[in-house]
């Protein structure tokens, strides 16, 4: 059973896997209605833009709703859908008990999420599937680079106090360098809350600014804690600060607060990123992270994804989860589309 995973449709799209994970900027065409985008580089904080955004929440929330009811995948189109998923998967270990050992089994899953068995019977052997990066804290990025070396797959720290993200802003901005000479070539770092509640545009541009600075070469993903910021309207406003001082991703949480992501802050910081490329001409990535958990959450946040920015942003490039245990229920859902019964959770382990 072949899985055409080349296959366009105006229904339910899936485009062509592609293997390589975050680094093809400079080759890969990015386009937004038709507009060829260059990727995001720092522009003047533009005070103008940020108080302009408004947020009419109720709209955001119905339209929200409708999201994975106006969508449906189904069989081989499914399973396509879930394979893009995986190649857009950060495969994420962020636990006080996390250890060499657990990283190592966890890069030994991103070189291979699927059972050979599923590889085989959907006939995709030849796309050589992995996941989008491996995220661990800085502590064991070492670990992670040595455990992927020859992979294509890139590692990506938390940094920056994560997930408080309160520490000295110069204990910062080292531990990022400190994460980049250790072999990250992506960084996701943690903006101080506070800088939106106050209304603190310039602060909170300057410390990202900083943030990517110290990151050099390595891709950096802005993490807004979107469950701490209150409003709706917070979220779009530190979405376009974060984008003007430079960002090469915006994500929404650590995965550590009450509220992680959700498909009406998604829909706000998608639209933003939308809007930022039809004024700026330049993209930028979009990664929401906590609280994804099943296939069906995938499949939602793609055809989102698809919906407000088109093609472009179904690639590992510029589009991204946070999740771990999400793998599983994928890998579940495919064990189902090539025997038609689904196997139980323990037979698809993470880490």
């Amino acid at each position: 059973m072949a899985v055409n995973t080349d296959v366009m449709t105006t229904k339910s799209a899936t485009p062509p896997m592609s293997p390589s994970a975050a680094h093809e900027w400079a080759t890969q065409s990015v386009t937004l209605h038709g507009r060829t985008l260059a990727p995001n580089t720092r522009i003047p904080l533009n005070l103008d833009w940020v108080e302009e955004v408004r947020v009419n929440t109720s709209a955001v929330e119905r339209r929200a709703g409708t999201i994975g009811a106006r969508r449906s995948v189904k069989k081989d189109w499914q399973a396509a859908w879930l394979l893009r998923a995986i190649a857009c998967m950060d495969l994420t270990t962020l636990s006080g008990d996390d250890s060499a050992e657990r990283v190592k089994r966890l890069c030994a899953k991103a070189r291979r999420p699927l059972q050979d068995h599923l590889i085989k019977a959907l006939g995709i052997e030849e796309l050589h599937l992995h996941t989008g990066a491996v995220c661990v804290y800085h502590a064991f990025v070492e670990t992670a680079v040595k455990a992927l070396r020859g992979s294509g797959i890139p590692v990506a720290a938390v940094s920056t106090g994560f997930p408080a993200g309160l520490s000295p802003l110069a204990e910062r901005v080292q531990e990022i360098r400190r994460s980049v000479e250790a072999g990250a070539s992506e960084i996701d770092i943690v903006i101080t809350r506070a800088h939106v509640f106050n209304g603190e545009w310039n602060a909170l541009y300057d410390e990202v600014a900083a943030f990517k600075d110290a990151c050099g070469d390595a891709h950096m993903k802005s993490i807004l804690g979107t469950g701490d910021l209150l409003t709706l309207r917070n979220v779009g406003r530190a979405s376009w600060v974060a984008m003007m001082a430079g960002s090469d991703f915006i994500k929404t949480s650590t995965g550590k607060e009450a509220v992680n992501a959700t498909l009406p802050v998604s829909l706000v910081m998608v639209r933003a990123i939308r809007e930022y490329a039809e004024r700026t001409g330049m993209s930028v990535g979009y990664k929401p992270a906590g609280g994804i958990k099943t296939a069906k959450q995938a499949l939602d946040w793609m055809a989102l994804m698809k919906d407000e920015l088109g093609r472009s942003w179904l690639e590992p490039s510029l589009f991204r989860y946070g999740a771990s245990s999400m793998l599983a229920d994928i890998e579940r859902q495919l064990e189902h589309h090539v025997s038609g019964r689904y196997s139980a959770v323990s037979r698809h382990p993470i880490a």
